[in-house]
């Protein structure tokens, strides 16, 4: 077998690409000026006009494509007994090629942007366990005030009433409200679908992902509903490119607080509550056990229900899965990995520490 010019080309490509890429990583301001805000925004949303309108997620579908191919590969490779192995694996490196110029441009040179607490103006600084106590009593209060008015009863669990697909359209109007106080979070175009992956994915502890090649959101429809809304609301701040996860996780905070829905505000206080309290017991667990006493138990029962749901899909894959992905984030500028979620704490306190002055 000859070599492929075309496919020796692409593989010489790559190096130069993984450098261009480390380069931008070193230039933030570059990267939001000249693609956060600039060819990012035309390019997602033509990925989710083009997209958005299909009832089933082209990503998932891709993905099983590409995970095809791949076994496929090895197993040609091997029966093949490596027979012409180098114009093979040149033609794998050149698809591996292709699929990195892909997620970068499409999606992935987010990661290097400005940190989202400078585009909000926020002034962070390291915060003290007082004020990570004051935050989460407040929420506790927030959570605890529309578990009452959903349930008209502190002990009774709550019960989230809507479909999946009614709360993809919830939730756009969330973004639509948040955007009149940040215009910068505006949202177009929807493109939120349930994951035809969604059991793999509860096995795998995932409530959803955006896909970075067709521009989708796709959401585990399997996961509990009372933190549904708040899931959405995550994976759509990825569409509009907050790749960061505390960032995300931030941004579908306000998105499901702007929402005048009670279901999607509380669904937003039992997010911020839990990255806070689990904050909270990491600095002082006999405080946090304190706090646990002032929650409602009617909140009490979503959280437990909540556990047992992912403690029956427990297995020995799920840590495997978890540290490629913790090398993943990594890869891509979140040092702490997975950790990365919990600093969503940084900007809930610097949050309502601006509310406080206003």
């Amino acid at each position: 077998m000859k070599l492929n010019k075309n496919h020796l080309f692409l593989c010489i490509s790559l190096p130069i690409q993984i450098f261009l890429v480390q380069l931008s990583a070193k230039n933030p301001s570059f990267v939001e000026q000249y693609y956060a805000n600039g060819i990012y925004p035309f390019i997602s949303k033509f990925l989710r006009i083009i997209f958005g309108w299909l009832p089933f997620s082209i990503g998932d579908l891709l993905l099983g494509f590409l995970l095809f191919m791949f076994l496929r590969f090895l197993v040609r490779l091997i029966t093949s007994r490596f027979k012409n192995f180098i114009p093979k694996v040149i033609h794998f490196t050149a698809i591996v090629s292709v699929l990195y110029f892909c997620f970068y441009l499409f999606w992935g040179l987010n990661y290097y942007r400005k940190p989202l607490a400078e585009n909000l103006n926020y002034q962070q600084k390291k915060y003290t366990t007082v004020q990570l106590q004051n935050v989460t009593e407040h929420i506790i209060e927030k959570l605890n005030f529309y578990q009452l008015e959903i349930t008209k009863n502190d002990t009774l669990q709550v019960k989230n009433p809507y479909q999946q697909k009614e709360m993809y359209d919830m939730a756009v109007v969330g973004y639509q409200n948040l955007e009149k106080e940040y215009p910068q979070l505006k949202y177009r175009y929807a493109s939120v679908k349930s994951s035809l992956m969604s059991l793999l994915q509860t096995y795998n502890s995932t409530g959803g992902y955006m896909n970075p090649l067709t521009g989708e959101a796709q959401v585990n429809d399997k996961i509990p509903k009372t933190g549904y809304p708040t899931t959405v609301c995550h994976e759509m701040a990825h569409q509009i490119g907050y790749a960061a996860e505390n960032e995300a996780n931030f941004v579908g905070f306000l998105a499901a607080t702007c929402n005048e829905d009670l279901y999607f505000k509380y669904a937003s206080y039992r997010m911020a509550f839990s990255y806070c309290i689990s904050e909270l017991r990491k600095r002082d667990s006999q405080l946090s056990k304190e706090l646990w006493l002032s929650v409602n138990k009617g909140v009490l029962k979503d959280f437990n229900s909540s556990y047992l749901f992912w403690e029956t899909y427990k297995n020995p894959f799920e840590p495997i899965v978890k540290k490629g992905y913790n090398a993943y984030l990594k890869a891509n500028k979140q040092a702490k990995g997975i950790a990365s979620y919990n600093y969503v704490v940084d900007l809930l306190i610097t949050y309502f520490d601006t509310l406080e002055l206003n």
